[in-house]
């Protein structure tokens, strides 16, 4: 596991965390701005005087201040990713990323070797190939970022830290960059701590989610269960919703539409071009969810799920409730009003029909 536990104090609040995060993957630091995502990639990084605390990677130990161990920046293994590219100018992108290897190259032949290997493999994982001989001015955001994240890959880092790296691109080029990330966390097999307050980037990219508020950590676990969770919720208003994961079991070509299965069921949604077989993730939203106590007959609505009552919470607004289904090992939201709880007789642990009225497909 890594272990990252920081006291860190600031003006506005203490930064004050301990985590057991997973050795691969995602993690995305989620929260508001001024809630200390930043800041605690920073501590990790070695760029914070931290008071107290003890950063372990694998079994490297970065920090541990009771024994008076605090690795500099430059001595640990890690790549560091801005929301800028921070790309040198008046270097083109092979330039770019051979300056941040001149180190390695200074050593051994057999270390010169591997890290040669590192950089083609980083710049195969990034698609940025047919890129290496532009200059930065002709890249695209994206672009710039692909490159960015190619060069610190290919330091072989033991942690990747992300710090909103989408943050600075359009609509478009985020949606250019996402598949690259997906790929990035999929066959990187090291973690990555990956800090944003988009709740799209985290759906689509993250597996484990820690949510920050005022320096503090307010939840924490895998992505899909700390989502779905009705108290203190983490996504509120409109967005609030279920992440799935499941499989494409079927496609029906006269109507061009896609099945997804999971443990629990499985939705019917628009065709997406993909196989059989590929992995997905799709999200369905409380708001787009209606309940029924016997099973739905003469309806438009044609992805329905068979499930239980987990509990019914009061939600933002006076009138509404939100209603947790568990449906074979997942968890559907429903947003309904208090009136149709009451008309309807709901009760935990009530068998129910759930009417999916719309889903996305997020990754």
């Amino acid at each position: 596991m890594l272990h990252v536990q920081v006291n860190l104090n600031r003006k506005e609040f203490q930064l004050d965390v301990d985590l057991q995060l997973p050795e691969q993957g995602i993690t995305a630091i989620f929260g508001p701005s001024g809630s200390g995502k930043t800041s605690l990639l920073r501590a990790v990084a070695g760029l914070e005087k931290i008071q107290q605390g003890r950063i372990q990677v694998g079994t490297s130990i970065w920090l541990d201040t009771p024994q008076k161990i605090c690795i500099p920046t430059w001595q640990r293994p890690l790549g560091y990713v801005f929301q800028e590219s921070s790309l040198l100018p008046h270097l083109s992108v092979t330039e770019n990323l051979n300056f941040g290897l001149k180190r390695a190259w200074k050593s051994a032949s057999s270390e010169q070797t591997e890290a040669n290997k590192a950089l083609q493999a980083s710049i195969e994982l990034l698609g940025i190939g047919s890129l290496l001989q532009r200059m930065p001015a002709e890249l695209s955001g994206g672009e710039r970022q692909r490159v960015a994240i190619a060069r610190a890959v290919a330091m072989q880092p033991q942690l990747l830290l992300m710090d909103e790296p989408l943050a600075s691109l359009d609509a478009a080029r985020r949606q250019e960059i996402f598949p690259w990330l997906a790929r990035l966390r999929d066959e990187l097999k090291i973690p990555m701590l990956y800090v944003t307050h988009s709740a799209e980037e985290v759906t689509r990219l993250a597996d484990h989610l820690v949510v920050l508020g005022q320096g503090h950590v307010k939840a924490q676990g895998s992505v899909s269960s700390v989502l779905t969770q009705v108290v203190n919720p983490v996504v509120v208003g409109e967005d609030a919703g279920a992440l799935i994961a499941g499989c494409i079991g079927a496609v029906d070509a006269q109507w061009h539409l896609s099945r997804v299965d999971f443990d629990g069921g499985c939705i019917w949604m628009r065709d997406a071009g993909l196989p059989v077989g590929k992995t997905v993730r799709i999200r369905i939203l409380a708001r787009d969810v209606s309940l029924a106590t016997s099973e739905p007959q003469n309806t438009s609505i044609q992805n329905q799920l068979r499930g239980s009552i987990q509990s019914i919470t009061p939600d933002a607004h006076p009138s509404q409730v939100m209603v947790v289904l568990k449906c074979g090992a997942e968890e559907v939201l429903s947003r309904v009003t208090k009136r149709a709880v009451d008309e309807l007789d709901l009760q935990v642990g009530q068998p129910l029909w759930a009417q999916v009225k719309s889903v996305a497909l997020v990754a």
